[in-house]
């Protein structure tokens, strides 16, 4: 990813407006036969996981994410047919790369974990996750199983920018990284230290900018897998070695994606199945949603070229499914109910910023005391943010409020750099479920509206249920609806709709959060007995 996208972002913008125009690939059958086989549709995830970088270990595929400052970081999705995810752990487990992560008197908004990589040595039946960090050093986690623990294992000098990490069928560690110039790190033999880093590639200017890294070895052969943010991708080849020479292909170029009004599939990841078949798993651009991971087969040329399969001119709303082993069992939906049992936080929830951990628990519920005075949210600790599903969906929450203090604000929210609350008010000894809208940022990620109340009423007794409804489809800004409950069953809705933006700019996509910040003084709480999402 590159956040100083301004030569391309009227490029960007069309492309997100409307993906248009044709790719050279093969094309797939049609008709009857097709229809009768066994199908997947696009996108196979309706929920934000861009930068993928996507693998097979024996019968198993997993694929990772960027999160940016959400915590912990670079969720690891696992699944056992290329179709069907689930959410197993984070390679981060905590942004510990300064205080900014913490909302401690900085803010690290649109920073943190960006384009990284995933990969898995059979030597030492290890994971490993690769990614820089503020364009200043790379880190490198380990774990021997997904779920964790992860734990660092070095620290590199060198910003390895939208890193591929390769691990050699001599168990040599390479890097591929870089924007425009394209260039590979070898690694130390335990992987802690660079040995050499040398420049192989230097992107035309016919051809623009050139990033997000994947690196393979093929038959034989060393191949970049890159993408021209965010309507293209190529690849390099090199018979040489890993240090090259390379020469290059385009993929695809302003293919028609398979999300109407969404963007260009691209930036992702090549993988093999177990009966040798080859898919691309992109992300397609899909505000306000976020970037969405769609899937296509791949075949290869004589010569040593991938090749997207397409459908009609363009990247397939449907494929026949990948022919896979019969799985071990369903994967863990991504959405659904939690109650918030057990002793830790399911892997589907990531919090804005690292949180104050002395100020949350599960267990009986999510109890969250307040971490921050402030009246703005995005200062606020320990929000916990949930993904929306697409292309819209519906969350509810259950909430205790009895606990509150005199100047505290607790709700659900649509987060983003423009968001919006429905939620709960405790002034002078009373209680009210509010909506506020006019939570906005400008384009250095600082706030500038801290929100206006749009509706009210007052509410009794310690529960009440909040819901927001949200519509991600791409193409638009599209609306957000706030109702609540008092008891569970009958919902009024609360204020007017609010306006879910669609600009790219803020990368990550629109999520619910659950949040509980105090105005006056620290002490009060809120438990959170419920949460649900759910899709018409």
């Amino acid at each position: 990813m590159d956040l100083s996208w301004s030569h391309h972002a009227l490029t960007r913008r069309r492309t997100l407006a409307a993906a248009t125009g044709l790719a050279a690939g093969a094309l797939l059958p049609t008709g009857p036969a097709l229809a009768a086989a066994a199908q997947y549709t696009n996108p196979v995830i309706w929920q934000d996981f861009a930068d993928i970088d996507v693998m097979r270990v024996g019968d198993t595929y997993y694929a990772s994410a960027s999160t940016m400052h959400y915590s912990p970081g670079a969720p690891v999705l696992r699944s056992y047919d290329l179709v069907n995810w689930e959410i197993a752990g984070h390679a981060v487990p905590a942004l510990d790369f300064g205080a900014k992560y913490d909302l401690n008197g900085a803010r690290g908004y649109v920073r943190g974990i960006w384009a990284s990589s995933l990969a898995y040595r059979p030597s030492n039946r290890t994971f490993y996750w690769l990614g820089q960090i503020d364009f200043a050093r790379t880190y490198l986690y380990t774990a021997t199983a997904v779920e964790g623990p992860w734990s660092r294992l070095t620290t590199i000098s060198t910003p390895y920018y939208d890193a591929g990490l390769l691990v050699d069928t001599d168990d040599t560690l390479y890097v591929a990284y870089g924007n425009t110039t394209i260039s590979v790190a070898q690694l130390s033999r335990d992987g802690r230290t660079q040995v050499r880093t040398q420049e192989v590639f230097r992107t035309p200017s016919s051809v623009g900018t050139l990033e997000g890294a994947r690196f393979y070895k093929i038959n034989g052969q060393y191949y970049i897998f890159l993408t021209r943010p965010a309507n293209g991708q190529y690849i390099l080849k090199s018979s040489s070695g890993p240090f090259g020479p390379y020469t290059m292909r385009q993929v695809l170029l302003d293919l028609r994606g398979p999300i109407p009004g969404g963007g260009v599939p691209h930036q992702g990841g090549l993988v093999r199945t177990q009966s040798g078949a080859w898919y691309y798993m992109a992300f397609v651009d899909a505000y306000p949603g976020g970037r969405m991971p769609a899937l296509a087969p791949v075949t290869w040329t004589a010569d040593g070229w991938p090749v997207v399969q397409l459908v009609d001119g363009a990247w397939g709303t449907t494929y026949p499914s990948p022919a896979v082993p019969t799985p071990p069992r369903q994967v863990t939906p991504m959405t659904g109910v939690d109650t918030f049992d057990g002793t830790s936080l399911k892997p589907r929830w990531e919090w804005n910023h690292n949180p104050d951990n002395t100020k949350w628990s599960v267990g009986n519920g999510l109890t969250l005391r307040t971490a921050t005075v402030t009246h703005d949210l995005y200062w606020a600790r320990n929000t916990l943010t949930h993904r929306i599903q697409g292309p819209t969906s519906t969350a509810t929450v259950q909430l205790d409020h009895s606990a509150m203090r005199d100047g505290d604000r607790a709700g659900l929210a649509l987060l983003r750099d423009s968001s919006a609350w429905v939620g709960l008010k405790r002034d002078g000894g009373a209680t009210r479920v509010v909506t506020v809208t006019g939570l906005t940022m400008d384009g250095n990620w600082n706030t500038t509206g801290t929100g206006t109340e749009t509706a009210s009423a007052p509410v009794s007794g310690g529960r009440v249920w909040l819901r927001a409804n949200a519509d991600i489809r791409p193409g638009a800004p599209r609306p957000g609806t706030f109702s609540y409950s008092t008891d569970g069953i009958t919902f009024t809705r609360l204020g007017p709709a609010f306006s879910m933006g669609n600009d790219w700019r803020f990368f990550m996509g629109y999520r619910f959060a659950l949040f509980n910040h105090a105005t006056q003084a620290l002490g009060g709480a809120v438990r959170v007995t419920r949460f649900e999402v759910s899709t018409p």
